[in-house]
This record gives C-alpha cells, sequence and structure tokens, in this order.
C-alpha cells in the first residue's frame, strides 16, 4: 500500500461513513467500472472503522461516558437481582430487586442493544448476498436512488418530539432492521436509519444522535467477526505508519462530517445528497446494461 492509497481511503472512509451517500456503495462503484481495487486487507479496514468510531466518540463524548457509566450500572444491577433471586429460592421470604430501567441513560442502553440485535441478525443472514450485490453495477445502482428516495422523504417529515423517554423499544427494533437492510451496497446507513427515525416521530436532533450512536455496537460487532479472518503474519510486511495515516484522516474528516450531518438534518436539505445519490445510482444502472 502507498501513502496516497492511505491517504485516499482515509478520506473516502470519513466522507462516506457519515454523509448520507453509502460507502459501501461507491466502493462498489469504483471497484466494478474503475476497476480499481478497494481490498486493503483486515487490519487497516478495521484501523479506518477505528478512526471513525473515534470521531463518534469524540463528537458525543457526553453520552457515550454516560452510555457506558449506565450499561456497567445495568449489569451490577441484573447480577444483584440475580443473587438476590437465588437467595429467595434458598431461603424464602420477600424480597425487593432493584429497579432495572430508572434513568433515561440506561433506557438508552437497551435501546441501542435492540437495534443492534435485529442487524446482526440480518447481516449475518444476508452476507451471501450482499457479497453478490457488491460484485455488480445494477445492485448498487438501485440501492442508491433508493437512498436517494428516502433522503427526500427524510426532508418532508417535521421535527417529532420523541426522545429517550418517549421512544419504544418497538421503535428500536424498526431502526435496527433499517440499519440492516443498509448493509447492502448503495443503502447509505445514516440516511436510512435517521430516515426511519423521523418516520417514527423521533426529534431531528435526537435521530442523529440515535443513528450514530446506534452505528457504534453495529461496526465493532462487524469488524471483530472480520478479524477472525486476520492473518498476523502479514503483520510484519505492512506499512502500519500508512494505515495510522489513514485512520487518522478517517477520524478528523469523519468528526467534520458528523458536524455537518447535524446541521444538515435540522436545516432539511437532504435534497442536495438525495439528487447526487438518484445521478450516481442512475449512472451505475446504465453502466451495467451498456457493459452487458
Amino acid at each position: 500500500m502507498s501513502l496516497l492509497q492511505s491517504i485516499l481511503m482515509g478520506i473516502i472512509q470519513g466522507l462516506t461513513e457519515f454523509l448520507p451517500v453509502s460507502s459501501s456503495g461507491h466502493l462498489a462503484l469504483f471497484k466494478n467500472i474503475f476497476n480499481i481495487n478497494t481490498e486493503t486487507g483486515l487490519l487497516f479496514d478495521t484501523m479506518l472503522h477505528l478512526g471513525t468510531l473515534v470521531a463518534v466518540c469524540i463528537v458525543y463524548w457526553k453520552d457515550v461516558k454516560n452510555l457506558f457509566t449506565a450499561a456497567f450500572q445495568l449489569l451490577f444491577d441484573i447480577v444483584y437481582n440475580f443473587r438476590t433471586w437465588i437467595s429467595s429460592k434458598q431461603n424464602g421470604g420477600s424480597v425487593k430487586y432493584r429497579r432495572l430501567i430508572n434513568s433515561a441513560y440506561k433506557k438508552f442502553v437497551v435501546l441501542i442493544l435492540i437495534t443492534t440485535i435485529p442487524t446482526g441478525i440480518m447481516g449475518v443472514a444476508f452476507s451471501s448476498l450482499i457479497e453478490k450485490a457488491s460484485q455488480t453495477l445494477l445492485a448498487p445502482g438501485i440501492f442508491l436512488v433508493i437512498t436517494a428516495i428516502l433522503l427526500l422523504i427524510s426532508d418532508t417529515r417535521p421535527s417529532g418530539h420523541k426522545k429517550v423517554k418517549k421512544t419504544t423499544y418497538g421503535n428500536a427494533v424498526a431502526i435496527g432492521v433499517a440499519q440492516g437492510f443498509a448493509t447492502f451496497p448503495g443503502l447509505s446507513r445514516s440516511g436510512t436509519t435517521i430516515t426511519a427515525c423521523l418516520l417514527l416521530g423521533f426529534d431531528r436532533s435526537y435521530a442523529v444522535k440515535y443513528s450514530f450512536l446506534a452505528s457504534l455496537p453495529a461496526i465493532v460487532g462487524a469488524n471483530i467477526l472480520e478479524l477472525r479472518h486476520f492473518d498476523a503474519s502479514t503483520l510484519a510486511n505492512s506499512h502500519l505508519a500508512y494505515y495510522f495515516i489513514g485512520m487518522i484522516i478517517a477520524g478528523v474528516i469523519g468528526y467534520i462530517c458528523i458536524k455537518l450531518m447535524i446541521r444538515i438534518v435540522r436545516s432539511n436539505k437532504f435534497q442536495y445528497f438525495a439528487y447526487y445519490c438518484a445521478v450516481v445510482g442512475i449512472i451505475a444502472i446504465v453502466a451495467y446494461f451498456v457493459k452487458g
């Protein structure tokens, strides 16, 4: 890998991970139209995702910190209640359990976990279809056009009033399903999940926050699964300095894009990305039939 390639891949990762234009769709198009090799190795792919994950954590640092604290408190309360239940079975008598969901952040933790479940199931179930879809121009083209339609729909939706307190667990499942479909190349993860949130009546700022925070366990889980195939013997020959440069660039660009997305959603200006996705999608579809 060259320094230029690591820089370009870092820029592409940072831009397309958070802007509603589908990173997987663009990589599939680059590979099929221009015969560009987008395979950069598992370690580099993981480090690129790490860069963008750090960007999310920086932008939403207070929320991430409180979510981790709430997750550990929830775990401790579950263990306490389980031990209390065991004790009650052995000794009898009435017992008092701790209430598990007693704060907004504890509920947010559960919502994100519920969202992750259908996403993970769909990602595994559709893995072969996703791989096949990435090998052709037609599927990414069609999905990019669908992304354009979703973005136009999102701009027509007024800001709702739902935040954590009013978000139902059914809402979390629906967003997880939307995020699961967004694993197909051409369907933007951020665009699909934010649109789903807005259709469910979420506050626009909360919709962006939910979309990005819900992506953390999904992306981490996907990369852990991929790293199972990592060959440590190749590490000595890799250009680690270039990998770190790509990771840092992905993080910086990602941070800027998250901030930009917050402003875009608030101002109902998804249509510009919709037009872009529609044009690129149509070009891909036409190229598919021209190439035969």
